[in-house]
């Protein structure tokens, strides 16, 4: 045994000895048709949370109980033991199983391996069908397939694509002022819940940057925000006519599992307000009104948007 590994058994030794009966106890709750687990992923964290207990799940990720980082309910979140990932950390914990993603440091991989403990890594599901696919696989590894079954079909009836109405014209605007690609999950969500991506209609593919004067220049019919950038709170949004502003949150943009529940539940809502506001409000706000949004925006804006605006009207 190298140094190393000697020093990590010393930390994890000592780690467990502090961690005491609440580890042990937990153990002898599981069984081994029901092996116990750490999720260092947040993705994982959401999906086991959904099908085992925390005499099951020993503990998640630092991540999910994290408000800037999560893709789960903070309150379920907090339901469970977080750990930041480490290997003395884990050890502590004495899983039978530790769950990851395919992004898992090789090294930290390693140890794992050589400590005799098992790991399974999972990918970044792309579409709805990968992530129902992953929801099983994790769902057997748990041994709970009936109530991996159970998520599994509810993600796919939320997620049942919309028919009847046209899809709407979106773009969405993601933290960091970028934008997804055709390929990315959310996307695919956008597409069941009856909406086209604008970005990907005028060229821009997975994290490109959006530019304020790019949707100025070329806005959708619905801009959905995801971030915080100084661009996507600027004034100059609601000038526009015909573009409709909605908030979406970040935490539902990167998982799949649960996640897709929750984000098919806030996409849809959307499209019925959206359906509702066209019903009602007229597609071309009165001149005075343009102007007043444009006055409104910063005095270094006001040129080139009334230039735009009276270009759009020619």
């Amino acid at each position: 045994m190298t140094c190393a590994l000697l020093a990590l058994w010393i930390h994890a030794f000592a780690a467990m000895t502090l961690a005491g009966c609440s580890v042990s106890s937990a153990k002898e709750e599981a069984t081994s048709e029901h092996p116990t687990i750490v999720s260092l992923n947040p993705c994982t964290d959401a999906v086991l949370a959904e099908i085992a207990g925390p005499e099951q799940l020993l503990a998640i990720s630092h991540y999910s109980q994290d408000p800037s980082a999560t893709s789960m309910d903070l309150a379920q979140a907090r339901h469970f033991r977080a750990t930041g990932g480490t290997v003395e950390e884990v050890l502590a914990l004495d899983p039978d199983i530790v769950v990851a993603s395919s992004f898992l440091a090789p090294a930290t991989r390693k140890a794992f391996e050589d400590l005799d403990v098992r790991v399974e890594t999972f990918g970044i599901a792309s579409t709805v069908d990968d992530s129902v696919a992953q929801v099983r696989a994790i769902g057997a590894l748990a041994g709970k397939p009936e109530q991996a079954e159970r998520l599994a079909q509810r993600i796919e009836q939320a997620a049942e694509p919309r028919s009847g109405s046209p899809p709407v014209s979106a773009v969405l605007w993601q933290p960091g002022g970028i934008v997804p690609g055709d390929g990315a999950l959310v996307s695919e969500l956008l597409r069941r819940a009856g909406f086209a991506s604008h970005s990907a209609a005028i060229g821009m593919g997975q994290a490109d940057y959006l530019s304020l004067e790019q949707v100025l220049a070329s806005p959708p019919h619905l801009l959905l925000v995801a971030g915080q950038e100084r661009s996507q709170q600027h004034p100059a949004l609601a000038s526009l006519p015909g573009m409709r502003v909605e908030r979406l949150d970040p935490a539902l943009l990167y998982c799949g599992g649960p996640t897709i529940i929750r984000a098919m539940d806030r996409l849809r809502e959307v499209r019925r307000s959206f359906e509702t506001g066209a019903r009602t409000a007229s597609s071309h706000p009165p001149q005075d009104e343009r102007l007043d949004s444009v006055n409104a925006a910063h005095p270094e804006e006001r040129p080139r948007l009334k230039a735009e605006g009276a270009s759009r009207r020619t």
